[in-house]
């Protein structure tokens, strides 16, 4: 699937679930529980703090997008360089995304075809990120900067597609998006880590579905 036609997938769904810190084993059943949830996109994390990590993290991609292909799109995030783009992108990843706006990172990101959604928190950020062929910028850590700093940075650059992330949940999406955020990407509040700990996957669904009846039918500017 090619860059434009995730871009309208994204538009559509407006939440991302953010698979962090899950192991090879448990992943499949984690997104299976997202799925029947309603999630329809999900982003598997690299630990920047654990290189050796790195290959089990393309192959949790890998399986993800083989098993739900047709079904979900799967993404790669805290990706902060050439390589793990590649390493993403090999694996079967359709969209990039990142924790900073690195204009070199969002440049290979779309020679390789995929979205590319990198983080930002300032209007230059934001602004440079955008300029460098950013579909989407993830302003982050939204939950900490809030609804009032969505609005007042959408103000003068109504432009770019944001999406918010970090400390957003169901209880919350829907005002971001009435603010005007593209969509959301929601990590610890969606996929807990007690629940998979416990095998209580259903939670998992049920968190899902709180989410995406959030944001579905709400009216914001894109």
């Amino acid at each position: 699937m090619m860059s434009n036609s995730i871009v309208n997938v994204v538009l559509r769904e407006k939440a991302i679930a953010i698979i962090r810190g899950v192991g090879f084993s448990e992943c499949i059943k984690v997104a299976e529980a997202l799925y029947a949830g309603g999630i329809r996109l999900m982003e598997v994390t690299f630990a920047l703090n654990r290189p050796e990590l790195f290959p089990e993290t393309a192959q949790t991609i890998r399986s993800l997008a083989r098993t739900f292909h047709g079904r979900a799109i799967i993404g790669a995030g805290t990706v902060t360089n050439p390589m793990l783009v590649d390493l993403a992108a090999d694996a079967g990843a359709a969209f990039i995304v990142s924790p900073d706006a690195n204009p070199e990172v969002i440049r290979h990101t779309k020679a390789r075809s995929l979205t590319s959604i990198p983080g930002a928190m300032t209007p230059t950020e934001i602004l440079s990120a955008d300029a460098a062929g950013a579909d989407f910028v993830k302003l982050f850590p939204a939950g900490e900067l809030g609804i009032s700093y969505v609005k007042a940075i959408l103000s003068p650059i109504s432009h770019v597609r944001l999406l918010a992330v970090g400390g957003v949940g169901a209880d919350n999406a829907a005002a971001f998006l009435r603010a005007g955020v593209t969509g959301v990407g929601v990590g610890g509040n969606l996929v807990n880590k007690q629940w998979i700990a416990e095998g209580a996957f259903e939670k998992l669904t049920r968190a899902a579905e709180e989410l995406t009846a959030a944001v579905r039918d709400v009216s914001f500017i894109v």
